[in-house]
This record gives structure tokens, sequence and C-alpha cells, in this order.
């Protein structure tokens, strides 16, 4: 893997790169679609390609489960067995681990935990992890990391870094000598809460490892917005300047927008897919929830700036009448939609990134979404906190 920068913005930490995969060239800063089970939620392929979609995030504790990465690598791997022929990144499976196990004990060796799917145990590790990964054959895979939650006190944050710090050493010698299917680049995840010291301790000791790529992990889990931005803020222009920096399972469009700012490259969330399924929107003027009655005549587009399928083709109307009838073309038309405006975002970013205009758009992004509001929807903070890049 190969990653460079292509243009700064500035006034601020937004950068334009490439990343370079063995399927393929990424544009950043890209926002990854996910597709948790081999598959983005109701949408194809080809569907996806036509997005604008160029790498996809797959699922380790699901792909695990089912249909078990073994069987995957005898089928000649994700890729492959999805039909999908850019890029992928896995994660490690910690999330789904301590989100969604039955019962999960966390020990040293690693985390002893019941399936969501039919209770049966199972035991995954920092090696596993890895294997598993491995087997699936993506381009990017995480380190196997204990995601806490919210919240949670500074001695357990403490405890929780040192062992994550731990289980990414092993991570990284597992990755070294586990055959897969090709080039696969290794992320280091930084933890450490809501605590800005042991995410600093934490980013220190895993740059001392050395990694492809690392994220910030534990963020949007439950913590009030403004302590989420606030360590994205600091913590994401310490990030090694030269290689991709990703958030994990962040976020709103203006979570982006932010992330953007501080310097991030890579982000990926299921809200624009989860939220699609349930009938919430996301436009250029703010959210729809094609739910409400006052839609059940409305003969206008979703969003009437958007060139995406579901707005050329349908009304808010029809629109509303899938989804009370719950037809599955809702699902997928939908999914169309809020795809569309997050891909589209971040080509709007890259391109004003491009231009030197950043900071002029970021300021007529939150003019337009208070001007249809009616709420203040100002920058959370002013640039003048935000910690600058100086090699930028």
């Amino acid at each position: 893997m190969k990653f460079e920068i292509l243009s700064t913005d500035p006034s601020s930490n937004a950068r334009c790169g490439r990343l370079y995969t063995a399927h393929g060239t990424v544009d950043t800063p890209v926002f990854m679609p996910v597709g948790t089970a081999g598959s983005v939620k109701s949408l194809s392929p080809d569907e996806l390609e036509a997005l604008g979609a160029r790498i996809i995030l797959g699922n380790t504790y699901h792909l695990y489960l089912r249909p078990g990465d073994e069987r995957i690598a005898r089928l000649g791997g994700l890729h492959r067995f999805m039909s999908w022929e850019r890029p992928i990144l896995t994660d490690s499976g910690g999330f789904q681990v301590f989100s969604l196990a039955r019962i999960n004990r966390i020990e040293e060796a690693g985390v002893q935990f019941q399936s969501h799917i039919d209770g049966s145990r199972h035991y995954l590790t920092p090696e596993t992890a890895v294997r598993i990964q491995k087997h699936l054959g993506s381009d990017i895979c995480m380190c196997f990391d204990e995601c806490t939650p919210y919240p949670v006190s500074y001695e357990y944050a403490a405890q929780s870094v040192a062992r994550t710090v731990r289980w990414a050493e092993r991570s990284a010698k597992a990755h070294a000598e586990t055959e897969g299917f090709g080039p696969q680049a290794l992320f280091g995840i930084v933890q450490g809460s809501v605590f800005s010291d042991l995410r600093e301790k934490c980013l220190e000791k895993l740059l001392e490892i050395g990694f492809d790529g690392y994220a910030i992990g534990s963020l949007s889990v439950g913590e009030p917005k403004p302590e989420m931005l606030s360590i994205m803020r600091r913590l994401a222009p310490a990030l090694p300047r030269t290689l991709p920096r990703y958030v994990m399972g962040v976020g709103t469009p203006e979570d982006l927008v932010e992330g953007v700012n501080c310097g991030v490259d890579m982000f990926d969330c299921v809200m624009p897919t989860r939220n699609a399924r349930n009938g919430m929107l996301f436009t250029s003027r703010g959210p729809v929830n094609i739910k409400n009655a006052a839609y059940a005549e409305d003969p206008d587009p979703i969003d009437p700036d958007c060139g995406c399928y579901t707005c050329r083709r349908f009304s808010r109307a029809y629109l509303r009448h899938l989804y009370i009838a719950r037809e599955l073309l809702s699902y997928r038309l939908n999914t169309i939609h809020n795809l569309h405006f997050y891909l589209d975002l971040m080509a709007q970013m890259r391109s004003a990134i491009g231009a030197g205009e950043f900071a002029a758009w970021r300021t007529n992004f939150y003019a337009r979404m208070e001007a249809f509001s009616g709420k203040n929807l100002e920058s959370p903070e002013s640039d003048g906190d935000l910690p600058r890049d100086e090699t930028v």
C-alpha cells in the first residue's frame, strides 16, 4: 500500500490524498460504505460502483460467524465471494465483540464471547483476528483492540490502553507471519476514551510499533458530541502526516466535515444505510423523515439539488408510500439516495480542498443547513483552537 498527499488547505488541516492498493486507488478524504456481512444492505456491487464508492468496509466478526472466514478463503477471498473488485477494509471485530456478544470475558490472551446469532462460544485473539482478515483477503486490516464503552473510568481506560498496545504488538507480529491473498496493509487503532493523555500515550506506543496507517477508535459510542469533536480535533493532527488517518464509526455529515477539517482521510459509519432503512434521509437542506404524513401528497423529490437516481425519478409521496407499505424497493431507493449524499459530500470537500477553498466551502455548508433548518448550525469550534499539522 502507498499513500500520497496531493493537496492541502491553507487555512485548516484538510488535505486530499491518494491511497494505492492491490485492488485500485482511492482518493481521500473518503467515506467507506459499510458492507457488514459481505453486502452493503439492499444494493448490488454495480450500484455501489455507479454511486462512486471506491472502497467499502467488511466486518470480521460477522463474516467469521457466518458464513465463516475459512469458507470465504476456499472460495477465493472476500473480493471474489461478493464480486467486488475494488478495495476492501476489514475491521478487527473488536467493536462487535464488545457491543453485540451476549456474554464476553476479556482476558490478556483475548476475548471469550457468545455469538449473538446462536449463542455458540468463541475465542477471539489478536492472532485469530489477523488470521481471519488474511483469509478474507482485504486490502487493509485492523489490529485487534478493546473498544471501551462510554462512560468509563480513567483507571479502566488506562488498563484498556495498555492491553490494546500489547494486542497491537501481537497483531503486528501475526500479520508479518501469516500468509494471505496478497499485499495487505495493517492499521493500528488509538484508544483512550475521552482522556486526551491516554490517547496521546496510546499513539506514542503505536508509533513505536509502526503501522501502515492509524485509526482513532471508540468515538461516537455515547459520549457527548463536544467530547467526541474535542478528541478528534486534538488527536487527528498528531497522527503521522505521511500515512492515512482514519476515524472509525463516524458519523453525521457535520462529523465528516469537522473530521476533514482536522485532517482525517477515511471514515465509515452505518448511519446513511441504517437511517435509509428507517426512513430518515439526508439532504442538502437537512434531514427528511419520509414517514411523516406531510409527504403523503408531496410531488417533489427528496432533495431538489440532488442528482441521484432516486431524486431524478421519484417523489416524496411515492417514497413515503413504499416505506409505509414496507416495500423492499423503499430500502433500495432510500439507500441509493443517502449513500449518494455522503459520497457526493466527500467529493465536494475534495474539490474544495484542491481549489484551496475548503474554509469557504465549510462556512457555506453550515450557513446552508442553518438557513433551511432555522437553527444555529455554526461550526462546533473556532479554527483558532484547532491544533495545526505544521508540516502540512
